[in-house]
């Protein structure tokens, strides 16, 4: 059984009171010197900001299944995007390491010399990291087979996946933002952040006042359009320039004002329905490349299963996958994994079908699925629930999985400041035992904020841990909170009760504490 321990109203250092004439036993040594890690995590949470709000901390020993930490670990909490734990591990023990999404262009009829008679398809199976150069290829594939002319219509096939294009009680506020991107099989991504399902929009100021300032595209595309009613002013003036897709369209709004000299106003902005977005790029690649397609484009419908294949491409590897997923928190990983989850199992690309064979594969962990809701594999709806007890549960099982290492080094890794090696820790816990020590993934909602992973001690002994941290309402953020506890736990040695907890004082940032990295994407984090 797990243990309670009250809360200490004053901070209490990690420093153990030792008598000289009395000689502890290594039983005992231990004992004195958790008790001091206890209480200075019980002061930690004794922060004013967490006044009113809900904290659950466990910490464990995965080897000798050891709790040694734990203030309300059964209690279910929202856990923003720490989900991923559960997806991230699902998907490499379910599709393997070496899975790989193929996207693929196929004739629905005869060749004939330069010509195809019938409809040309474009089918995705799920992968979320191709990019415009990527259909470029497939479209140059085809013209060198020597098809010049299709008779027919360019068919899109999205029919891997259903299509519910964004996630159970999701915001509806969010949808134009890159973090909230529709899923779909076939789509498309603007640079190698791969952030499938947007454009990323570039607004330069004007070299004079009173001029609209420019606006570029990335890919360059006509299936979104601009609406340009911004206005540069003068050096000094007010840089108000917003970037907004209006609902249900592809429209751009660029409106407000931008000084002459200030930098960029960049964003990374969600298309509606990504499988058009795709299939337009595709579309104007295979003109590029001498292919005249004479008929229409069409969305939804299925390759028949006697059409000729003409091109072809493949992903990297799911295991290259996790770097950019998990360190970056891509949301839209997330979710197109868990609907091939669901294809690949149950022959289903839906919501459902993935989040029910990841349940399965949670419970063959050891994971208790009874008391845990997951609704989607990013952590974006507030439907989601898990108590920080089965994420210590899924740390401690994974590290005897064969797949253990990838996953592991998948995990953002605090102050390495490379974006594809720190992640979104990179700009945390620098300067202290926690550095290039702990390894964790993150995640923030509003009033919400999670850290899960793992972390060396000063005895070399791998710990676990799992914070969630709810409904505060405190400006400034909680991160630096799951900061202290994870530098206690990297100092913290059973061997001297006497060390002390070193000081930390996180770096003033440009970037409001309720968020991270993936949500802003700052230079300065």
């Amino acid at each position: 059984m797990r243990k309670r321990f009250l809360i200490y109203t004053l901070p209490v250092p990690l420093i153990a009171a030792t008598t000289a004439a009395v000689v502890l036993s290594p039983s005992a040594h231990a004992d004195e010197a958790n008790q001091a890690l206890e209480e200075t995590i019980d002061s930690i949470l004794e922060d004013p900001r967490l006044v009113g709000s809900h904290a659950s901390v466990v910490v464990a020993d995965p080897e000798t299944g050891e709790v040694i930490y734990d203030r309300n670990g059964e209690d279910r909490q929202l856990p923003a995007s720490n989900v991923k734990l559960l997806t991230s591990a699902a998907a490499i023990d379910i599709l393997g390491e070496d899975y790989r999404f193929d996207t693929d262009v196929h004739v629905d009829g005869k060749v004939r010399g330069s010509a195809a008679i019938g409809d040309l398809y474009l089918r995705g199976t799920g992968d979320p990291t191709m990019l415009q150069e990527d259909y470029v290829d497939l479209a140059q594939q085809v013209a060198a087979t020597g098809i010049k002319t299709v008779t027919g219509d360019l068919v899109a096939d999205d029919t891997r996946f259903d299509d519910t294009r964004l996630g159970r009680s999701w915001p509806w506020d969010n949808e134009q933002f890159y973090y909230q991107a529709q899923i779909s099989p076939l789509t498309l991504a603007p640079d190698t952040d791969y952030d499938a399902g947007t454009v990323f929009v570039s607004v330069t100021p004007s070299d004079s006042p009173d001029e609209a300032p420019t606006v570029t595209l990335q890919p360059e595309t006509d299936y979104v359009t601009i609406d340009n009613t911004a206005t540069t002013v003068a050096s000094g003036g007010a840089n108000n320039l917003q970037i907004t897709r209006k609902h249900a369209t592809n429209t751009i709004a660029i409106s407000g004002t931008i000084p002459v000299d200030a930098n960029n106003r960049n964003s990374w902005t969600t298309v509606w329905e990504p499988t058009g977005y795709a299939t337009a790029v595709f579309a104007d690649a295979l003109k590029d490349a001498g292919v005249r397609v004479i008929g229409d484009v069409r969305l939804g419908q299925e390759v028949p299963e006697d059409a000729l294949t003409v091109a072809t491409h493949q992903s990297m590897t799911l295991e290259d996958l996790m770097i950019p997923f998990m360190k970056l928190s891509n949301n839209g990983h997330s979710e197109a994994l868990v609907k091939t989850i669901g294809h690949e199992v149950s022959g289903a690309g839906t919501w459902n079908a993935g989040l029910a064979a990841i349940a399965d594969f949670l419970a063959d962990q050891g994971v208790d699925t009874s008391v845990l809701s997951q609704a989607d594999g990013s952590g974006l709806s507030r439907q989601n629930l898990v108590a920080a007890n089965e994420f210590i549960d899924l740390l401690s099982a994974t590290k005897d999985a064969h797949w253990y290492e990838t996953w592991y080094d998948s995990l953002p890794i605090a102050c390495e400041g490379e974006r594809l090696v720190g992640g979104t820790l990179r700009s945390r816990m620098c300067g202290t035992p926690a550095e290039s020590n702990a390894r964790a993934k993150t995640g923030s909602l509003n009033g919400v904020s999670g850290l899960s992973g793992y972390v060396t001690d000063a005895d070399g002994r791998d710990l676990v841990f799992s914070i969630l941290l709810n409904k505060y309402v405190m400006p400034g953020g909680v991160k630096d909170i799951e900061d202290q506890i994870v530098i206690a736990l990297a100092s913290f040695s059973a061997e001297e009760a006497s060390a002390p907890m070193p000081q930390y004082s996180p770096p003033a940032s440009e970037i409001d504490g309720d968020l991270e990295c993936s949500w802003v994407k700052p230079a300065v984090c």
